[in-house]
């Protein structure tokens, strides 16, 4: 809202520093400080609050985690300060009238909403909280939303290939929007110069299924090629696996934090720096010359998400302050379950998706040990055998297993790995490290082609 004021005061009464709202710098590290200050402030308020009506993680399995009697009596549902801190800034610093910055918003809401409604089953009606099958639909459905909208919106364009040409013309930009329609990412445009450049572009926009090959040059996947053999109809197949792959896309990342929500830290933590990853990779794929210079997919209008993660990342950041060892506050499935489908629709809309499980490894991980875990003890109770992979699943309450802890007749394949025991903040500061060196890895792909 601020955004739209501000170009109105600038282009009706020329006031100076209203220009400074057009640019992405500005209004990104705004949202970021705003994020961190509502975080903080709001979050204890809602800290006293939760605590006074008693509303409160129950009581851990001391066998599953060690440090469970010191979080008795936690409050949960902490994702709301999240959610919160997310929603405020983008409203206030956003264009919202961005198709990227809708669907990021309505997954925050809509996510947000499907995790509280889990977290006030498992408070109020039984522990075990919402049917699988509930949430898993809800996924869905907002998986489906995503992949059609930017299927049928002709906002949600991109071109290949980009290499531009300069060429200096005297104009003079009325708006902040000339900027987006010349476009040009505004970051660093002056509104007011009469001598700026313009940018002639080789490809023209299109409707693609198209994605990033990571490690490849001069060359993006396109799903409709799978389809060559279908005729005229391959491209709408192409689109049918675009929706399909981006609904498993946010089904998966979304369960992958969920079940990366185990420790004190964990999952905030590593979310933030997964999504300092994306926003980087936001801000090159809606910049025509990086995108021209990394040779990459440029797609106008995404700069608008780099807003958006720079407020999710300052609520991440604020919510540490409370939810870091010994956490005041539990996220629960409120915040888990939006973090994941945050971070998978940003991947999908910038067509990175290929990169995630190098980005989003440590939630890939959590997945694969608990689907191994389960398959593999279910093959054993047929035989009537107690057999594990790893001494706990996910993989990370693997690490913190006490000796003794494990009884004799379990059959474990990785029983000696890792010996002993690590406290729960080494845990989580070294998951934070794994996550910071392949999101830093997944940036340098962008040159390893």
């Amino acid at each position: 809202m601020l955004f739209y004021l501000f170009r109105f005061l600038h282009d009706t009464f020329d006031i100076p520093g209203a220009g400074m709202w057009s640019y992405i710098s500005f209004r990104a590290i705004a949202a970021l400080i705003l994020a961190l200050v509502i975080s903080a402030v709001f979050g204890e308020y809602f800290i006293k609050f939760m605590k006074r009506r008693n509303i409160s993680e129950a009581q851990r399995d001391p066998s599953i985690d060690p440090y469970g009697v010191q979080k008795k009596g936690v409050p949960t549902m902490g994702g709301i300060i999240i959610i919160v801190a997310t929603i405020v800034p983008c409203l206030l610093l956003g264009r919202l009238r961005n198709i990227y910055m809708i669907l990021l918003l309505a997954t925050t809401v809509w996510l947000g909403f499907l995790g509280f409604m889990d977290d006030y089953i498992k408070m109020n009606k039984t522990k075990d909280g919402m049917k699988p099958i509930y949430k898993l639909v809800g996924q869905a459905a907002l998986g489906l939303v995503v992949g059609l909208t930017l299927y049928l919106s002709p906002d949600a364009v991109m071109r290949e290939n980009v290499t531009i040409k300069k060429v200096v013309t005297e104009q003079v930009v009325t708006s902040p929007d000339d900027h987006y329609a010349d476009i040009y990412c505004i970051d660093e445009a002056e509104p007011q110069s009469r001598v700026i450049e313009t940018v002639t572009l080789k490809s023209e926009p299109e409707k693609s299924t198209k994605t990033t090959m990571p490690f490849c040059k001069n060359h993006n996947l396109d799903y409709a090629s799978w389809f060559g053999w279908m005729g005229d109809y391959a491209q709408f197949a192409g689109w049918v696996l675009f929706v399909f792959l981006t609904t498993f896309i946010i089904m998966a990342v979304s369960n992958g934090a969920n079940l990366n929500d185990g420790m004190d830290g964990m999952c905030a933590g590593n979310s933030a720096i997964m999504c300092i990853a994306l926003g980087l990779l936001a801000y090159f794929s809606s910049h025509i010359e990086y995108a021209s210079y990394f040779n990459i997919m440029y797609i106008p209008g995404t700069q608008e998400l780099v807003v958006f993660v720079a407020a999710f990342v300052g609520a991440l950041i604020g919510f540490l302050w409370y939810n870091a060892f010994p956490a005041q506050i539990f996220m629960g499935d409120t915040g888990s379950l939006a973090i994941g489908g945050i971070i998978g629709v940003l991947a999908v809309t910038i067509h990175k998706e290929l990169l995630i499980p190098v980005i989003c490894f440590i939630f890939l991980a959590e997945s694969v040990s608990v689907i191994l875990q389960t398959s593999y003890a279910k093959h054993g109770n047929k035989k009537g055998l107690k057999l594990r992979v790893f001494k706990r699943a996910p993989i990370h309450d693997t690490f913190r297993v006490l000796p003794g802890q494990i009884p004799a007749d379990f059959k474990i394949i990785f029983a000696n790995w890792p010996k002993g025991s690590w406290h729960e903040s080494k845990i989580v500061v070294r998951f934070w490290i794994t996550t910071i060196i392949l999101a830093a890895f997944a940036i340098m792909t962008l040159k390893i082609r």
